[in-house]
């Protein structure tokens, strides 16, 4: 196979769009991509071996790496497009390649998180933590070999929490399927392409941000998360998913900031339903245990044991509780909307703060991504703001220290919170549970 050149599997894998016949391209664009904008058959690049560019570094010339893949294991591949330097921050990528704690945040904001901050280890120096927070326990721990920091898998949890997952084999397509089998057809229905003779319709575009197709065509899944029996097949006699993906829709301006307006992803169903793939203990139908907290399409806000309905509408900040419906959203805690209305959800996918709207039909329900991001986040348990520690804010302002390891420091915090400032809170602000549970 004739190699491809660098400069052209760069612009590929970037994900860069190129005009063709009046319509717009990138890499993934739903389905599988360009093969190799991932895999080298002879380990070269341009006709140079890969470890001249940077990409492997671990394989001599014509001894390829596992899978033919162009990095050194899977995530190292995905991220060799996803990472990006702070000053090239955007769009796709989801890990800052040289942050460094005391000295660069991380510097993408996208809804899943930045994976740079499994690199941030805080000691319990100050009232910030009651323990040390490990770097680890900051995301998913994918294992991607090539890149500092992200070379070991999780040390602590050698499975997934409520699962048999195992940490070694944890990177970037146990949740994503680069070769994907599900899709969505003209109707709205999620289907597969299955074997011989099956005619589930091609992909023709990317369905994370609410492309609709038509006729016999398809649209890929969101983020391309993996369906019903997906395993990557490096992981044999692993799980295997019992779960289809979610309904959901990002708007497509997504990596930025949040200093003003929310960048708002409109979550359907299905999300926690999708996490039970690996996550099954932890997966909670039930109102009215008392163990676990629900998340799942049939924890709805209106009608649960507390009024969460309510009291997410009426919640602005601690001891403010006058907001509505029609102006209470925040995606510091999402939900979703109990929906698989791709249509309905892509008018709500908006990151220009033209939507700010909260529940309105009294279906909407608690998942997991209400708590957590996807990927990783600047606080423990990966969740979307400290909970950690008493307050968020102290006398209008981050509780921050000057030093760069004993808690977050003055820059750390404010990225953590996607860069919100603090007088969007109350002057003393408790945790963001209360937009649920309203006990400040």
């Amino acid at each position: 196979m004739k190699a491809v050149k660098l400069s052209l599997v760069i612009m590929a894998a970037a994900l860069v769009t190129i005009g063709l016949s009046g319509m717009a391209y990138a890499f993934h664009e739903g389905g599988v991509a360009t093969c190799d904008g991932c895999h080298t058959m002879h380990n070269s690049v341009g006709g140079v071996k890969a470890a001249q560019k940077g990409l492997s570094g671990k394989a001599a010339q014509y001894t390829g790496n596992q899978s033919l893949l162009i990095g050194t294991d899977q995530s190292s591949t995905c991220l060799f497009c996803h990472a990006s330097k702070a000053a090239s921050a955007s769009s796709y990528h989801v890990f800052t390649s040289d942050a460094k704690q005391g000295t660069q945040v991380p510097a993408n904001y996208t809804p899943g998180g930045d994976f740079a901050w499994l690199t941030f280890t805080y000691t319990a120096t100050s009232d910030m933590h009651t323990a040390a927070v490990l770097g680890e326990r900051h995301g998913h721990n994918v294992v991607a070999t090539d890149f500092s920091g992200l070379a070991l898998p999780d040390s602590t949890l050698h499975t997934a929490p409520g699962g048999t997952y195992s940490a070694n084999n944890l990177s970037c397509i146990s949740c994503h399927d680069p070769h994907p089998s599900a899709r969505i057809n003209a109707s709205g229905t999620l289907v597969y392409r299955g074997g011989a003779g099956s005619t589930p319709g091609p992909i023709i575009g990317s369905g994370s941000t609410g492309a609709i197709p038509t006729g016999t065509d398809t649209v890929g899944v969101y983020r391309l998360l993996g369906g019903k029996s997906y395993l990557p097949k490096s992981y044999a006699g692993g799980p295997a998913f019992n779960y289809d993906p979610p309904f959901a829709v990002a708007p497509s301006s997504y990596n930025r900031q949040e200093t003003s307006t929310d960048t708002r992803v409109a979550y359907g169903q299905g999300m926690s339903e999708w996490c039970t793939n690996c996550h099954t203990a932890i997966h909670n139908d039930s109102l009215s245990s008392n163990l676990i907290h629900p998340a799942s399409n049939a924890a709805v806000l209106k009608g649960s044991i507390v009024d969460a309905y309510t009291n997410y509408n009426m919640y602005v900040k601690s001891g403010d509780l006058s907001g509505t419906s029609a102006n209470s959203y925040t995606s510091m805690v999402p939900y979703e909307e109990h929906t698989s209305d791709r249509v309905a959800l892509a008018k709500h996918a908006v990151s220009d703060g033209s939507v700010i709207g909260g529940p309105n039909g009294g279906s909407e329900n608690v998942m997991c991504l209400s708590c957590h991001r996807a990927h990783a986040t600047g606080f423990d348990h990966m969740t979307r703001w400290d909970n950690d520690f008493e307050f968020i804010t102290e006398s209008s302002a981050y509780p921050v220290s000057a030093t760069a390891t004993s808690i977050y420091n003055k820059t750390e915090y404010p990225a953590a919170m996607y860069g919100r400032p603090p007088s969007m809170y109350a002057t003393f602000q408790r945790s963001l549970c209360n937009k649920c549970h309203v006990k400040d």
